[in-house]
């Protein structure tokens, strides 16, 4: 069977989870044509998301421009249709909060996606997300003949549920994939009842290079990582606040916020002002193999996250036997057992932050290695990509017939 898989930016460094998944559907057969708007904007520094970067087609190579001549046979090939679409890209603009031409502009995207598909005789289009790949993925089948599925994660959907016309997305979707019942408990909220049954869970999956028990390693030494963003959600600037506290106690602890963002240069001013520079450090955008060596030289992995889905890394730190102190928020505790994976509390509390770390730096070794056991054991369980992309292929199969 062959499927094309549509993400805005594709390879990226947090989008790793996608590309696990494409792969798991090669492994068992399947023809993946990777489409994306355009890619990451930052330097690639994963190997194998450059393989990815040399087998992705990019609509927006040419520019905007470029999108002209496809809008103009679509309408003069499919009148009807392309009229269709028009409407729904107007609906979209007065339920949401883009310009009309950002909305028309969309349209000309899927109207080059439409062609693309139709030439490379591609029926069937799955895409990540439910924001602007899935208003592209509606438009496609709005123009004719390819159907569509899309995977919501959240929390972006959550906060704008009608501005992104998630209803219509589901309604005219073969499937919908949730990545927590959480997620697909979310969204049964705005779907019609009707449609209720097409949403299904599909975990995010993990790979071998993380599985692999010879390269576990029982927890030890006294840092922490945080691996994520650094932006609002995933709350860094609370990290600091906690560790400048802990300090103040006395207390020896280190920690390495693996990732980069928007908010870097306020979270760097941030340690600088508190002299935390010899306690915390920024390794900027780092590798799968990279993030993979920073959880094993931890002790474990914090994330005191104030919205999510449910992180891949925190899949990939249990894996690799590391405790978890993470927020008790969306599909976060159908993984994490509170002291039995890790530690759960409360979202938005620098105290609540300083306690876990507090009781994660107390707890011997040998305990937080019974930790780690734990929780290889519950994510290989949960969360093998091969397991997850095998019921992934369940639903194209189904839709396919």
């Amino acid at each position: 069977m062959k499927i094309a898989y549509f993400i805005n930016q594709y390879p990226k460094v947090s989008h790793t989870f996608i590309r696990r998944e494409i792969l798991a559907l090669e492994k068992l057969g399947y023809c993946i044509e990777r489409y994306a708007l355009r890619g990451w904007d930052a330097d690639i520094v994963d190997p194998d998301d450059k393989i990815e970067l040399t087998r992705t087609h990019f609509l927006l190579r040419a520019g905007v421009r470029g999108l002209m001549p496809s809008c103009f046979r679509s309408l003069w090939t499919n009148p009807m249709a392309t009229v269709r679409a028009l409407g729904v890209a107007l609906a979209h603009w007065r339920a949401g909060d883009r310009s009309l031409i950002l909305n028309l502009v969309t349209l000309a995207e899927a109207c080059l996606l439409h062609a693309w598909l139709q030439s490379a005789g591609i029926r069937h289009l799955h895409v990540h997300f439910g924001t602007n790949s899935a208003l592209i993925a509606l438009l496609v089948h709005t123009l004719g003949s390819i159907d569509y599925s899309f995977t919501i994660h959240g929390p972006e959907e959550w906060d704008s549920p009608a501005r992104l016309r998630l209803r219509e997305k589901v309604a005219a979707a073969k499937f919908v994939v949730t990545i927590s019942s959480y997620t697909r408990g979310q969204l049964l909220r705005w779907a019609r009842p009707s449609d209720h049954a097409k949403i299904a869970v599909v975990h995010c999956g993990i790979d071998q290079s993380f599985a692999s028990p010879a390269i576990l390693t029982p927890p030890q030494g006294r840092r922490f990582v945080c691996v994520g963003r650094l932006c609002v959600e995933k709350s860094q600037m609370l990290l600091v606040a906690a560790m400048a506290q802990l300090v103040a106690e006395g207390v020896d602890a280190e920690l390495v916020l693996a990732g980069d963002g928007d908010m870097r240069r306020e979270i760097e001013s941030e340690i600088q002002r508190l002299r935390l520079s010899s306690r915390i450090r920024i390794t900027g955008w780092i590798s799968g193999a990279q993030v993979r060596d920073e959880l094993l030289a931890s002790r474990a992995l914090l994330l005191p996250s104030l919205a999510e889905g449910l992180p891949v890394v925190i899949m990939e730190a249990m894996a690799l036997g590391r405790p978890v102190l993470t927020t008790y928020i969306a599909g976060i505790p159908e993984l994490i057992q509170d002291r039995e994976h890790g530690w759960l509390f409360a979202s938005g509390s620098i105290d609540a932050i300083v306690q876990a770390m507090r009781q994660c730096l107390d707890t011997p070794t040998s305990e937080l290695a019974t930790m780690g056991q734990a929780s290889r054991e519950r994510v290989a369980q949960r969360h093998s990509i091969d397991t997850e992309a095998k019921k992934l292929a369940q639903l194209f199969e189904r839709v396919s017939r």
